[in-house]
């Protein structure tokens, strides 16, 4: 009930105070959007005009361009934006693994860390997962500058909330009778860990991962809007300059590679569990 008070009210709030509307002709606007991005620029490969001339408002020739070879060119860059996004995504997740594990294991309210270090873990993850990566990468462009070390700090710092807490609450669903066993050994807490916690949770710690990850893939990509290295520096350029073929061009190359990386993703899960 409460949920669906909150969908009521944000609905009819919305509608008193203007914000919900269609804009000046919704459907015109979109059929010449579809039209436009219809005609992906990377056709220019066969049926581009190999002398085509630009002209200024007053048909003044500026320059005559070989279209297949430019696009070739952009084409060219696109393919090492994906390859920067890509790497942006993975060593983003990696480090955030590395953050996320010893606060996940403070987190975990079932293996008896100290109350003050357990509250001030699960609000390190909370405050991380509440940031949007978009929010970091800004942040860390004015600290370290532009470029892929921003993208991958931003990755970083986001997703280790998020893993943080699918893998605190991965450990506290464990059955805690073979890690009370350990421990009676007189097995030290290390020991515990890696003899107790870390076989049982690893499969599904991995496959959480891997779920992240592919979600970095799709955030990596906008992270050049703020200056963060990949794709997001294209996609701002085409929008900017009204390239919608060019736009098109890199939606079906994202849409691709996040296609291929789920693919992937999926079976290592399976294997997994």
């Amino acid at each position: 009930m409460a949920a669906l008070a909150l969908v009521v009210i944000s609905a009819w709030t919305l509608a008193q105070e203007g914000e919900l509307g269609w804009g000046r002709k919704p459907w015109q606007n979109l059929q010449a959007t579809v039209s436009e991005l219809a005609q992906p620029s990377w056709l220019k490969l066969w049926f581009g005009d190999p002398a085509r001339e630009l002209r200024n408002e007053e048909g003044e020739l500026l320059r005559v361009i070989n279209e297949p070879q430019a696009e070739a060119r952009y084409l060219a860059g696109v393919g090492r934006a994906l390859w920067t996004t890509l790497r942006m995504a993975t060593l983003g997740t990696v480090a955030a693994m590395l953050l996320a594990l010893p606060l996940a294991l403070l987190a975990a309210r079932n293996l008896g860390a100290p109350a003050p270090l357990r509250w001030g873990a699960k609000a390190v993850l909370d405050t991380l997962r509440a940031v949007h990566t978009l929010v970091f990468g800004l942040f860390l462009v004015g600290i370290v500058g532009l470029g892929a070390t921003a993208g991958i700090l931003a990755i970083a710092l986001h997703s280790a909330g998020s893993l943080g807490k699918l893998w605190a609450e991965a450990i506290e669903a464990l059955d805690m009778a073979p890690i009370d066993a350990v421990r009676a050994t007189g097995a030290r807490p290390a020991q515990v860990f890696f003899l107790g916690v870390w076989p049982a949770v690893l499969p599904q710690g991995l496959s959480q991962t891997l779920y992240v990850w592919e979600f970095n893939l799709r955030d990596s990509t906008i992270l050049g809007l703020v200056g963060a290295g990949g794709l997001g520096l294209l996609v701002s350029e085409s929008i900017s300059l009204f390239q919608w073929g060019r736009l098109a061009t890199l939606l079906m190359a994202i849409v691709l590679l996040v296609t291929l990386v789920d693919a992937t993703s999926r079976r290592l899960r399976q294997r997994l569990l």
